[in-house]
């Protein structure tokens, strides 16, 4: 993968989500301290890929630390006990843990950062936040913040094998407030087709619904976890059998979900992110159904677009209905998609060769997978 250019200083960035080539000059002027030297493909179009440190809490529950407080501090009431992952090991489900990451953070006045678990954690339903000192919120880093970051992790139907350097999370890095507009939307939605439906309801976001109709090729409709399976090394791709750990879906039209079941569908329209912009998941309103669909919610640039050899990608859905079993039904909306232009076109977008997984897909697994045969 070519190095991007070096990018002009903080201060003279347009707003908009930062691409590749400001991550990179940001690395070098201490904005952002890897710990390490930067990984492979760590670098992504519009994010940076989050690496585990070398300890782990398991704490009691989870926390916000709240203003004044840091992280550490914390973790001297919560934890209950601390474990090296130089040689990995082992997150057990249904546990809560704290990592401290490699990366740490000194922000420049005009620039904040959101987090979110990568695609194959989603997938693979591994709760996972980001914790900043004195945060308030989960995932949101305030502007000029200053000082270490924390995963907490969660996982809830596999167990998992993690080590030092292992990715769980991504950040995006936005230059002043953020310019995520339905006018936006409808604006690219005309001269881009963001989504292949004729019609798009654009309302805090163009609609997504769920895909219950019957996939081509004797695929099947979704995945339901099996409960009690195997552990998962989430740096390994391509290792484990599907049946071992995913119940396929062959029910069409509906589909029940079962209370802290977890399940992974498709979208019903195919996506598009131009080159010049990046698109985030946000939850469809609440008040519709007890369920929660896409713990990772990044797309960056290119994807599904021609730029980035796509021809329009399937969102897929994680999705866990809470107290009450919920019926879902074909075609209805599950979430919403927003779009946020970047302060610059970045040099390579998703699927040009740098480790992308998921361009042109439809209904799939995380890459840890082999592929399903029915």
């Amino acid at each position: 993968m070519p190095q991007p250019q070096r990018k002009p200083t903080a201060a003279q960035l347009p707003r908009g989500i930062l691409p590749a080539r400001a991550l990179l000059d940001f690395c070098d002027k201490g904005f952002i301290d890897p710990g390490r030297p930067l990984a492979e493909g760590q670098i992504q179009p519009a994010s940076l890929d989050l690496r585990l440190g070398e300890w782990a809490y398991r704490v009691r529950a989870s926390f916000l630390p709240g203003p004044g407080i840091t992280v550490a501090e914390r973790l001297e009431k919560l934890q209950l006990h601390k474990f090296s992952l130089a040689q990995g090991a082992v997150f057990e489900a249904g546990c809560v843990y704290i990592v401290p990451l490699l990366e740490s953070l000194k922000l420049p006045q005009g620039i904040s950062a959101a987090a979110n678990p990568k695609s194959s954690t989603g997938r693979l339903d591994i709760f996972t936040r980001v914790i900043a000192d004195e945060a308030r919120e989960f995932d949101k880093i305030p502007e000029a913040y200053d000082g270490p970051l924390y995963a907490e992790i969660s996982p809830r139907s596999f167990s998992i094998l993690a080590r030092t350097g292992s990715r769980l999370s991504q950040i995006r890095f936005r230059s002043g407030p953020p310019l995520a507009s339905d006018e936006i939307i409808a604006m690219l939605h005309e001269s881009e087709a963001l989504i292949s439906s004729e019609t798009a309801n654009i309302d805090n976001g163009i609609a997504l619904s769920v895909d219950l109709s019957g996939q081509p090729h004797g695929q099947p409709v979704g995945f339901r976890a099996k409960r009690h399976s195997g552990l998962i090394d989430v740096d390994k791709v391509g290792a484990l059998d599907v049946g071992d750990y995913w119940e396929p879906i062959w029910q069409k039209g509906s589909l029940i979900l079962d209370p802290d079941q977890f399940y992974i569908l498709a979208s019903k329209e195919a996506v598009r992110v131009p080159p010049t912009h990046a698109a985030e998941m946000v939850p469809f309103n609440p008040l519709v159904g007890e369920f929660r669909v896409h713990y990772a919610g990044f797309f960056d640039p290119g994807f599904g677009h021609q730029s980035g050899g796509g021809e329009g990608a399937r969102a897929v859905l994680e999705v866990r209905s809470h107290e009450v079993p919920f019926i879902l039904e074909d075609g209805q909306i599950i979430g919403r998609l927003i779009y946020e232009p970047l302060t610059e076109a970045p040099d390579q977008v998703y699927g040009q060769g740098i480790g992308s997984n998921y361009q042109r897909q439809g209904l799939k697994l995380s890459k840890h997978f082999k592929p399903f045969v029915p």
